[in-house]
């Protein structure tokens, strides 16, 4: 076995997405409150998270939702600036983990092809992967959208492995949700490492063939298995 290829999920693996989205929320209620939002504004966050969970993170209705409740009807103006505070609030917070650049870089000068699967919708996976300016070196994107399932279904990591070409003993995998990127690639067979500088950093033993506490170290693993098949 010999890795020829790096798999990563993109939210709270790539980019410190919790930390953003909580940014762009806490911007969002802000200006919905300029705009006459009745309500205090922990209560207003705590509502707009509350819909995320019992929907989804990437829901695009919840500042609607909201509104409605405190109004009993959208109100236009409040909800355009909620969405320009939730746009600003996101692109000023959207941040890779430490090494994430200079790790990918890496991988590719040791002559390896690099992918991501994400949950995220198409839109927002490339938006975020735009401003991380991470896009060019990408050899594929799997999202939402290319299967319609999320993991961990075994569809999206099966099409990234057939979009370039490998078999799954040759791909490492690397994700932060132990239900979702450890258990659906490890289906498939892919070689896993856990994210733990992730969203679980006090997750319990995933069943991950590698725990690693910073991304830099994907670098070792590949290293050690590679050196290990060329001996």
């Amino acid at each position: 076995m010999t890795i020829k290829a790096v798999l990563f999920d993109v939210d709270n693996t790539l980019v410190d997405f919790m930390r953003m989205k909580q940014i762009a929320v806490e911007t969002a209620v802000d200006y919905m409150m300029s705009a006459g939002l009745p309500g205090l504004k922990e209560e207003l966050y705590n509502e707009i998270f509350a819909y995320y969970r019992s929907n989804h993170i990437e829901s695009q209705k919840a500042l609607e939702v909201v509104i409605e409740k405190r109004l009993g009807s959208v109100d236009r103006k409040i909800l355009a600036m909620g969405i320009i505070g939730y746009q600003r609030g996101r692109d000023m917070s959207t941040y890779a983990y430490p090494k994430v650049e200079i790790t990918i870089k890496e991988i590719i000068r040791m002559g390896l092809q690099v992918g991501v699967v994400s949950d995220a919708p198409s839109e927002q996976c490339y938006n975020r992967l735009a401003r991380l300016h991470l896009i060019p070196w990408l050899d594929v994107v799997v999202t939402y959208d290319d299967t319609h399932e999320y993991k961990p279904s075994e569809k999206p990591f099966r099409l990234a492995l057939d979009r370039l070409g490998i078999g799954p003993d040759e791909t490492l995998y690397v994700g932060d949700w132990p239900q979702k990127d450890i258990v659906g690639s490890k289906k498939v067979g892919l070689v896993t490492v856990f994210a733990r500088w992730g969203e679980h950093k006090n997750a319990p033993d995933t069943g991950a063939d590698y725990d690693l506490d910073s991304v830099e170290k994907v670098l070792g693993v590949i290293r050690k298995i590679n050196t290990r098949e060329n001996e």
